[in-house]
């Protein structure tokens, strides 16, 4: 059998669309009589209604999805928090989806949002994300996509980012200024643009500097934690360790305190450290954690708040641009002030 729909029943029954609709809604405008005979034939059929085909239609299902690589990411949750501020004044329920950093799970779930599931879209891309095509699948079916954080520059849609380049330029000039004479960057292996732009700002500041950049700079890591340990650990025994590290990645921070525990390596005295975090818990570290904090909150609050304009505003149309909102450098005891 085709698939079974309320076309399906109304051909039966020869009857209107709109009557089996109302019927199955138990509408006072349809007799009790007609009801009796379309909820027969439903329940023989096994037809069950898709409680989402409507809201796709009409656009009223007052739900707002929400797509993340991961949640352990402070920075992530915070973004949440923000969300759901905005969401909660207007009335919008929010639905947190994650990808694990796995395109297909992310293709997966904005596939299952062309049903009708959520009015609009707010997601950061996965780790894996090379392209764009299932995104803009889903614009095409008049679902709109904004994202935050994690961007795909081809598609044309706001983007509530902060200032990477600028960050990571200022971070390294604080390490240089600090005393560092060989600052190296702490990565990892990403196709990310925001992993970019940090490694951009950070070059420009040593080129200014006059400080001589090659492929060695860059200690590049994974998601895995004990290859992540030996490679730090590698990189801070050798003969030319670094004096400074920028990390661009939050969780590495933590590997790169464990490593110098192990080693004896003293901070800020031996090595000065500077870390992208919104660890509420950077305070608390020995030595405290100099940061780049990000403004999660505020990019969380303003994508939510650009999305629900889009929503309630006729004829609203998202624009194609990047909203920056900057991030601050918190210096504290693991970098020389």
């Amino acid at each position: 059998m085709d698939k079974l729909t309320i076309k399906t029943l109304a051909k039966e029954l020869q009857l209107s669309v709109s009557t089996i609709s109302k019927a199955l809604r138990d509408s006072h405008e349809i007799s009790a009589e007609t009801k009796r005979k379309v909820l027969a034939l439903a329940e023989l059929l096994n037809y069950t209604p898709n409680p989402y085909a409507s809201s796709l239609r009409k656009r009223k299902s007052k739900t707002i999805g929400v797509v993340i690589p991961e949640v352990v990411n402070s920075f992530f949750s915070q973004a949440i928090n923000g969300i759901e501020s905005i969401a909660k004044e207007k009335g919008y329920h929010v639905l947190i989806y994650l990808t694990h950093e796995n395109l297909d799970n992310e293709k997966g779930i904005l596939k299952d949002f062309e049903s009708g599931r959520v009015d609009g879209v707010i997601m950061s891309v996965s780790r894996e994300t090379t392209n764009s095509d299932h995104i803009k699948a889903l614009i095409d079916k008049e679902v709109p996509v904004l994202f935050f954080d994690r961007v795909f520059d081809d598609v044309h849609t706001v983007k509530v980012i902060t200032n990477d380049f600028e960050s990571a330029y200022i971070a390294t000039n604080h390490l240089i200024k600090s005393g560092c004479k060989n600052p190296h960057f702490v990565s990892i292996i990403s196709n990310l643009g925001i992993i970019s732009c940090r490694l951009e700002g950070y070059k420009k500041a040593l080129e200014e500097h006059q400080i001589k950049f090659n492929d060695n700079n860059i200690i590049n890591c994974t998601t895995n934690w004990e290859y992540n340990y030996n490679t730090l650990l590698k990189k801070l025994k050798g003969a030319k360790r670094p004096d400074g590290l920028l990390c661009s990645i939050e969780n590495l921070s933590i590997t790169i305190y464990k490593v110098c525990e192990d080693l004896k390596i003293k901070m800020p005295g031996d090595l000065q450290i500077i870390s992208f975090s919104n660890l509420d818990t950077a305070s608390f570290l020995n030595p405290p954690l100099t940061t780049i904090t990000q403004p999660a909150y505020d990019i969380g609050k303003t994508a939510a708040a650009i999305m629900v304009k889009a929503l309630e505003k006729k004829n609203f149309v998202i624009p194609d641009e990047n909203v920056i909102i900057p991030s601050v450098l918190t210096i504290r005891k693991s970098t020389r002030n």
